[in-house]
């Protein structure tokens, strides 16, 4: 259970990370107009910890 809901949150993560690429394309991000990308690399970096908590949950404990 434990790492299906952690795939979710990459699951998540990707389509996150996608649609910033496209917007970055687009040009929607300015230098002082860029939440969404900072969002998503928040984002990122949790699933990020998370998955380092869990491997040691899983296979060091």
């Amino acid at each position: 259970m434990l790492t299906g809901f952690h795939g979710f949150h990459v699951f998540l993560g990707g389509t996150m990370l996608s649609v910033v690429l496209f917007r970055l394309i687009r040009g929607d991000f300015t230098a002082e107009h860029h939440f969404g990308f900072e969002a998503a690399a928040w984002y990122w970096h949790f699933v990020d910890v998370v998955w380092l908590l869990l491997y040691v949950l899983v296979y060091w404990l």
